[in-house]
């Protein structure tokens, strides 16, 4: 492992993507708890990409259209749910002064199921991960899973620190509800944005 491979994740990371906003959606809603389980589904929902590039099913995934946009559909449909949820008074991404606990497993699920149904990070991990290996075939399952760990864990760290921000910032969204109902249409708009991007994405 290199300064360079870790730069390079750390870059990836902590630039701002579904993941993200899922965690921060959940702090500003839910409190650091809900955050901290969001961050660790989406973190979770990393594995079978990281795998799948491990073992080679990134390349199949990468050239089997059909199955792509399998994924890829599934994918737009979730997103667009999450938009909606936004907007809905009882919604699970929505954010009000009233709003429900969920489950920590509820949460973390959701979160999981943002990457797992993204067909892209498969073939990210496939184009990330091998130029940093030390080039001994023997070795390469277990350096790809090591730098993929250290991938994961980075993830989590990042993603607990959006989410802890937005949980700490909570209680002053809630006494406006202007900056709720901005809130909430932001993140609709937001999560089908990325939808729509997703929708046009090609293997």
């Amino acid at each position: 492992m290199t300064w360079h491979f870790l730069i390079t994740a750390f870059v990836v990371v902590i630039a701002p993507g579904t993941g993200v906003l899922y965690t921060l959606a959940l702090g500003l809603g839910q409190g650091r708890r809900a955050a901290i389980c969001a961050a660790f589904g989406c973190t979770f929902g990393i594995v079978p990409h990281l795998l799948a590039a491990t073992l080679g099913l990134a390349a199949v995934l990468h050239t089997s259209a059909l199955l792509f946009n399998v994924v890829k559909f599934a994918g737009v449909a979730y997103l667009l749910w999450l938009a909606y949820s936004a907007l809905r008074q009882d919604g699970a991404l929505t954010i009000r002064s009233t709003a429900t606990r969920d489950s920590a497993l509820r949460i973390a699920k959701r979160g999981a199921l943002i990457n797992i149904l993204n067909p892209k990070l498969s073939i990210f991990f496939l184009a990330l991960l091998p130029p940093f290996l030390s080039g001994n075939p023997a070795t390469a399952t277990l350096e790809m899973i090591g730098l993929g760990s250290v991938f994961m864990v980075m993830t989590f760290a990042v993603f607990v620190i959006y989410g802890v921000f937005a949980a700490s910032v909570r209680d002053w969204f809630l006494t406006s509800e202007a900056a709720m109902k901005w809130l909430n249409r932001s993140f609709a708009a937001v999560f089908a944005a990325l939808a729509a991007k997703l929708a046009v994405e090609r293997s």
